[in-house]
């Protein structure tokens, strides 16, 4: 791990700062889901990173760590429902709004990953690639990606002809060749479905 992911949120003079972060914001199926995360000042937890550079292994052992150590965190989604209703950007900031007011602690400031978090309701400032440069903000990363995988694995058993535990709801060659089997079901989100080609599977 780079030394300034840990140092980064030392010199912001701010406490406590929230990391938050979102997992899902692209698949054709399933929720968005976010996480804000408060970390003990100092803390150093090993091979801490970007959850897209972990292995799904490596992601686990982490969930286990942060959730123990932690002094406040949240974890929430926004629904398929509410991604067709709101859009995904929108959808994404009422999942962020959700797992900040879960926190226990009142942040005095939030970290957002990205450029952008006009609809974040609480004290904030953006941290484009937030996930590999600061700490907090890589463990929501963590909690995010880690919650969503596992609800997607449940989503599995319940409609199994999709292989959801293997992509996540991701656009692969495998989902694309399922939905042109089997059609959508009731988690797919069809804004992220309307220019799939019928006859290779891929987007327009």
């Amino acid at each position: 791990m780079k030394p300034d992911l840990w140092t980064a949120e030392s010199k912001m003079n701010v406490s406590p700062l929230c990391g938050v972060d979102e997992a899902g914001r692209g698949p054709l199926a399933g929720p968005v889901c976010a996480a804000a995360v408060i970390l003990p000042a100092g803390i150093r937890i090993e091979g801490l990173n970007d959850s897209k550079k972990l292995s799904e292994k490596k992601r686990e052992e982490l969930y286990v760590v942060i959730t123990s150590i932690a002094p406040a965190f949240g974890v929430a989604f926004a629904s398929v429902a509410e991604i067709e209703e709101l859009n995904i950007l929108n959808a994404t900031y009422l999942a962020m709004n959700r797992a900040i007011e879960m926190l226990s602690i009142r942040p005095a400031l939030c970290l957002i990953d990205g450029n952008t978090a006009k609809g974040v309701r609480h004290p904030n400032i953006c941290v484009p690639g937030g996930d590999a440069a600061c700490a907090s903000i890589a463990a929501a990363s963590v909690l995010a990606k880690v919650t969503r995988d596992r609800h997607m694995r449940e989503a599995a058993g319940l409609y199994p002809a999709y292989s959801f535990e293997k992509h996540k709801g991701y656009g692969t060659v495998l989902h694309y060749e399922a939905i042109r089997e089997h059609g959508v079901c009731a988690i797919h989100r069809p804004s992220f479905l309307k220019s799939m080609s019928r006859t290779n599977g891929r987007k327009t």
